[in-house]
Parts: structure tokens; C-alpha cells; sequence
């Protein structure tokens, strides 16, 4: 059970600071290349970096156009972390762990960007003919790859044994 909590936690850490970090060398190191909203810096044919200021949740859904609705949004992600992190704590399995530190850590991300900017900062954009995919930035990533560990964990462990108990 210690091992899942710890890799847990360390994964939130990473994430949130992979996140952080890229959005901080994008928004301040490297004004030269991309500031602006909306434009866009070709990095491959199918992938391009683009400054977009996301003030909803994910893919822009709920988007938040008082402060009031920018702090519920805080609130709500930060009261999701805090039940996450309860889930943690009690976690058994590390792919449990693993993918909820994921999640954690991405929400986390994007909640110091609500409380920095009132706004989360998106820049991967994948693209390849008339597809198009939503913008989005490491924490989104996080995220969702945190969620698809938990379903994984979920699906291939319906009896709840976990890998070591006296872990």
C-alpha cells in the first residue's frame, strides 16, 4: 500500500511540474516564438504549437466568463483533488497509484493556472488533414492518461486483489 501512495505522489509532482515548466518556457522564455493567441509555430506537418487560453474545463466546455464562475471551477477542481488524494491514500495497486497520480497532478497544473491567470494556458494542437484535434497542454495529457490507467486498473482487476498487500 506505500508504494502505490508513494508513486502516487511522486507521479502528481512530476506532472504538475512537466506541466508548469513547459507553460512557463512557452509564456516566458520563448515570447519570440509563440504569445499571441492563436498563433500558430509549425513544429511538424501534424503538430503545430498554439497559444490558446482555455477558461472552461476540458475541451471548452462551462467556459467561465465572470470571476465567479472562475472560482467555482477552482473550487470544484481543487475539491476533486482533495477526494483524489483521499483515493491515494488508500490505494493498494500501483497502476492505482500511477494513474491517480496522473490525474491529481494535471488538475493541479491547471488549477495554478486558473488561480496565475484566471484562464488555462493550451498549446499542442495535432492536426492531419481536415482533422482536428483539440488544443491542450500536460496536464490535459496527464489527465487522460491517468484516467485510462484507472479504467485499465478497473477492468483488469474486477476482484479488487491487488499486487502485494504489504506493500
Amino acid at each position: 500500500m506505500r508504494e502505490a501512495r508513494r508513486i502516487g505522489f511522486i507521479v502528481a509532482g512530476l506532472a504538475m511540474a512537466a506541466d508548469q515548466l513547459f507553460k512557463n518556457l512557452l509564456l516566458y522564455e520563448f515570447e519570440f516564438i509563440i504569445m499571441r493567441p492563436f498563433e500558430r509555430v509549425e513544429v511538424l506537418p501534424f503538430f503545430d504549437l498554439v497559444m490558446v487560453w482555455n477558461r472552461g474545463i476540458s475541451y471548452g466546455l462551462l467556459q467561465a466568463d465572470s470571476i465567479l464562475v472562475t472560482r467555482f471551477l477552482t473550487l470544484f477542481q481543487l475539491a476533486a483533488v482533495a477526494l483524489l488524494s483521499w483515493w491515494l491514500l488508500r490505494a493498494d495497486r500501483k497502476s492505482l497509484g500511477l494513474g491517480l497520480g496522473l490525474v491529481i497532478g494535471g488538475a493541479l497544473g491547471n488549477v495554478m493556472d486558473r488561480i496565475r491567470f484566471s484562464a488555462v494556458a493550451d498549446f499542442f494542437y495535432f492536426h492531419a488533414g481536415s482533422f482536428s484535434f483539440y488544443v491542450f497542454n500536460i496536464a490535459d495529457a496527464a489527465i487522460t492518461i491517468g484516467v485510462i490507467v484507472l479504467l485499465a486498473d478497473a477492468f483488469l482487476r474486477p476482484d479488487g486483489k491487488s499486487e502485494n498487500k504489504s506493500s
